[in-house]
């Protein structure tokens, strides 16, 4: 199936202290350590940021567009409506920009689930993980009228399309661990995933 990847990279990273994006986690800084777990499994690459915000030039990478929130201010459920206005593809894959250990089995396990369906994501007992999913292109008039309402929660989205949930025992086959959902929120985060990184811990 081809599928697109939308990274949202419009957070403030206000509980960091300043842009973690650009962090060094080995030889690369988080953003890009996030493009290149997932150019191997897309047709192209959405980063979807907010207006004021610079991001490093990412040169040779043609599949790559940087693009503005369409709707400035409406968390990531305005980052994943923008990016699934701008994609070329009808599934796309979303995930944050603060991600460095996505697992690419775990993720081409969830592309291959997604026929059917619209809204394909993560379920560990009670919590979802909707910036580690896949949706349609159904899910852009959906967003549209939960924005236009006032709301930002993103699995409002579950009253309005085919969801499909990749379960515990789904994703322990790939990541037991659940590293996939680690996202660096902090400095000592940033220090944790560094050690992971080394093979620490």
């Amino acid at each position: 199936m081809e599928i697109s990847c939308v990274i949202l990279a419009g957070g403030k990273s206000t509980r960091f202290g300043h842009d973690k994006i650009l962090e060094r986690i080995g030889k690369t800084n988080l953003l890009e350590k996030v493009i290149s777990l997932v150019e191997p499994i897309s047709k192209e690459v959405i980063i979807v940021t907010a207006k004021e915000r610079n991001l490093p030039r990412l040169a040779n990478r043609p599949r790559i567009q940087i693009v503005n929130d369409i709707f400035p201010g409406q968390g990531s459920l305005g980052g994943i409506y923008t990016g699934l206005v701008k994609s070329n593809s009808f599934y796309n894959l979303v995930v944050a920009a603060d991600m460095p250990f996505l697992n690419e089995s775990l993720l081409r396990y969830m592309i291959k689930a997604a026929d059917g369906y619209d809204f394909i994501l993560p379920r560990v007992d009670k919590l979802y993980e909707p910036l580690h999913a896949i949706y349609s292109k159904n899910c852009i008039s959906p967003i549209n009228s939960i924005l236009k309402q006032g709301k930002k929660v993103i699995v409002e989205l579950f009253n309005y399309v085919k969801v499909r949930f990749i379960e515990l025992e789904e994703i322990d086959r790939f990541d037991p661990k659940h590293l996939s959902f680690f996202n660096i929120n902090t400095k000592e985060d940033l220090e944790i995933a560094k050690s992971m990184a080394k093979g620490a811990t």
